[in-house]
């Protein structure tokens, strides 16, 4: 840990113990007990202070985000998005071939646990692309790139469920 995180979070519990103490009772035939919950954050100087409960994501949104893997080489994410049927999509342009990225997306889906099914795939001519779909568990995801050149773009679309329409497209938001 850099010094400076040491300095900010020594400071951090001194304010929280600090807190604590003037939050005491005068009465001494009175024993009190508060418990405070104290989240420090040091990004660029920055500090959050978190008390009391938090706002939920929407539903499965977390889990259904950790199913879906950031391709290599990446230099630019767009979402997540919420799309119909309680699904997510996100958007990821890739630095790299297109038939090379894609071998490479789908590896990377099938070590996140997706059980794949190729649509479609080819290539030539310094172009190409490929679109998968598959299982996660109850999860269903549809995940399409391709491009020209080393500039890939991938669309990654994900669902608690197989949904009626499997269209990924961040037209069809909620």
């Amino acid at each position: 840990m850099t010094r400076h995180r040491l300095v900010f979070a020594g400071a951090a519990m001194a304010i929280g113990l600090l807190a604590s103490a003037c939050g005491g009772s005068s009465d001494s035939g009175t024993t009190k007990t508060e418990t405070e919950t104290v989240t420090a954050s040091a990004t660029a100087g920055a500090t959050t202070t978190t008390s009391g409960p938090q706002e939920a994501t929407s539903p499965g949104s977390t889990e259904l985000q950790s199913l879906i893997p950031i391709p290599a080489n990446t230099r630019q994410t767009d979402g997540p998005d919420s799309i119909a049927e309680n699904g997510i999509h996100e958007h990821f342009e890739v630095n790299g071939s297109p038939q090379g990225v894609m071998d490479s997306y789908k590896a990377a889906l099938e070590g996140k646990g997706w059980s794949l099914t190729v649509e479609n795939s080819g290539g030539g001519g310094g172009g190409g692309g490929a679109t998968y779909t598959g299982s996660n568990g109850d999860a269903y995801g549809v995940f399409t790139g391709g491009g020209y050149g080393d500039t890939t773009d991938i669309e990654a679309c994900v669902w608690p469920s197989k949904p009626s329409n499997t269209d990924c497209d961040n037209d069809n938001d909620n």
